[in-house]
């Protein structure tokens, strides 16, 4: 029995997610005059970011909320248009990409970009707590997005494995006070936690029991230990989950991290299939987001031009 389908007719241009991503994308293919839908769940992870100041052009940084609503007004303003639905089920048939939400609406386009993005491995605290924490500051997910905010101020890394201390060791570049955290157990021997303390990067063994968040600072409870340990901000260093099911399902090659290649937004395996974003391979910064969105929509439109006949070498064809 197929899906009920949502009455919107077949667009050029789908796209599944409205992180920066997604929206960079939707601008780029509505001003190619091409139909464009983004179907997302109100979840881009942009939204979450109290202030960022990396976004070229925002020299007192703008906060992640502000920054989605205007990039969908600009989208919108060109044509794209937007329906909220968590995507669920994605396939190629004939020639089209369907689409299904959870409620069952489903959607057909003649090209996708897929711009899901990424989940945080977040540190296990109440979920207002974990919100207020970045609110004030306190609590930090992307060293290359906002270290340079926190010169010389007391900061904690948690995961004591490589990835974590590749983490406080970056860190350590902008304060002399830096300790690496074991959320449970540290996996580091004996010999690189004292190539880390040689570096300037205290180490802890003794795991951490509870995060208790206030104002201004952050306070780390380690087990069997009376007083806790305070910090300015804590970064997380526990590793992401990339949102790659749909990829996936849509036989898009996934690499050992659960990303995509990094050739994702000039094509896929899947022809007429794009991704952008945190999905993709390399850093995970909004300008590169941005620029992939650009690249996905246009490569989108290029192809849908060949697919109609509309491409130079199809026009100028003696044959034709």
């Amino acid at each position: 029995m197929r899906p009920e389908h949502s009455g919107i007719a077949t667009v050029d241009v789908a796209i599944v997610g409205a992180g920066p991503a997604g929206l960079s994308a939707a601008l780029y293919a509505a001003r190619f005059l091409r139909s464009t839908l983004v179907l997302h769940d109100r979840t881009p992870r942009a939204a979450r970011i109290p202030l960022t100041r990396n976004v070229p052009g925002f020299e007192d940084g703008i906060a992640g909320p502000d920054l989605v609503d205007r990039m969908t007004r600009h989208a919108t303003k060109y044509g794209a248009t937007f329906a909220e639905a968590h995507i669920s089920k994605a396939s190629r048939v004939n020639g089209r990409f369907e689409l299904q939400g959870d409620d069952k609406r489903s959607w057909t386009a003649r090209s996708l970009i897929l711009a899901t993005g990424v989940n945080l491995n977040q540190i296990p605290i109440d979920d207002r707590l974990h919100e207020l924490a970045l609110k004030h500051g306190v609590l930090r997910y992307c060293p290359v997005c906002d270290g340079y905010e926190h010169r010389n101020e007391r900061i904690a890394v948690v995961g004591c494995d490589i990835s974590g201390a590749g983490e406080a060791l970056f860190l350590r570049k902008f304060s002399s006070d830096v300790t690496l955290l074991p959320q449970s157990d540290t996996e580091l021997t004996e010999q690189e936690r004292h190539d880390l303390e040689r570096a300037g990067v205290r180490t802890v063994a003794t795991p951490v029991s509870r995060y208790d968040p206030v104002e201004g600072e952050m306070r780390v409870h380690l087990k069997g230990q009376a007083d806790p340990l305070a910090f300015d901000v804590l970064y997380p260093a526990l590793g992401i989950r990339p949102r790659n099911s749909l990829a996936t399902a849509m036989g898009v090659r996934i690499a050992e991290d659960g990303k995509v290649s990094a050739d994702a937004p000039f094509g896929t395996e899947v022809e007429g299939l794009y991704c952008a974003g945190d999905l993709v391979e390399g850093l995970d910064q909004i300008s590169v987001a941005l620029g992939q969105g650009a690249i996905a929509a246009t490569r989108a439109h290029n192809w849908l031009r060949d697919q109609d006949g509309q491409t130079v070498e199809a026009v100028l064809d003696p044959e034709n």
